[in-house]
């Protein structure tokens, strides 16, 4: 299965998401663009591990999406923050946006969808929307800004602002491809 040509959406219409880095590892993992398949990030040849704290979300990407670089993107498929707890590396499953976090690195945009479980089995909170992330979660705001603003270094991305869950969802059309 080609991970990265899966639908952005599922037969159902919610959001897909796949999961390239579980939350609480400091192994960086990307999609290979030729097969599909999760593999170590290399940097300088080696695997790149994050000399910083722990993923605080699960890290990956939304199916079918690009951030195409004549439009100031990234390149790579747009990025989805997962809050749940730890999913595995390669993991496909339906996803509700609830924010979208707005960055820039080295100029390009690499903004990342905020998102939930479809399945509320599989949450662990109890928002579903934008306000209700604010209201409630405002600290997971917060550390989610820090982490992403030092992780790489200082310096390394800007800030660019916060989005709700509208806002993620013109993302992901803005970005998706069509076969």
């Amino acid at each position: 299965m080609h991970l990265l040509k899966q639908p952005t959406f599922s037969a159902q219409g919610k959001l897909n998401g796949v999961i390239e880095i579980p939350a609480g590892t400091n192994q960086k993992f990307e999609i290979d663009k030729e097969t599909g398949h999760i593999r170590p990030d290399l940097r300088d040849g080696r695997p790149r591990m994050i000399n910083f704290l722990p993923y605080p979300v699960n890290y990956g990407f939304i199916p079918s999406t690009r951030m195409d670089k004549n439009r100031g993107g990234d390149g790579d498929p747009l990025d989805v923050l997962l809050l749940a707890e730890s999913v595995p590396s390669g993991t496909l499953l339906e996803v509700v946006p609830i924010g979208l976090l707005m960055l820039q690195d080295g100029g390009e945009w690499d903004n990342k969808v905020l998102a939930i479980p479809a399945d509320p089995v599989l949450r662990i909170i109890t928002a579903t929307d934008w306000q209700h992330f604010q209201q409630d979660y405002s600290a997971i705001r917060h550390i989610l800004e820090l982490y992403f603003m030092y992780y790489d270094g200082l310096g390394v991305m800007t800030l660019m602002g916060w989005g709700d869950e509208q806002a993620a969802l013109e993302e992901v059309k803005k970005w998706q491809l069509t076969y």
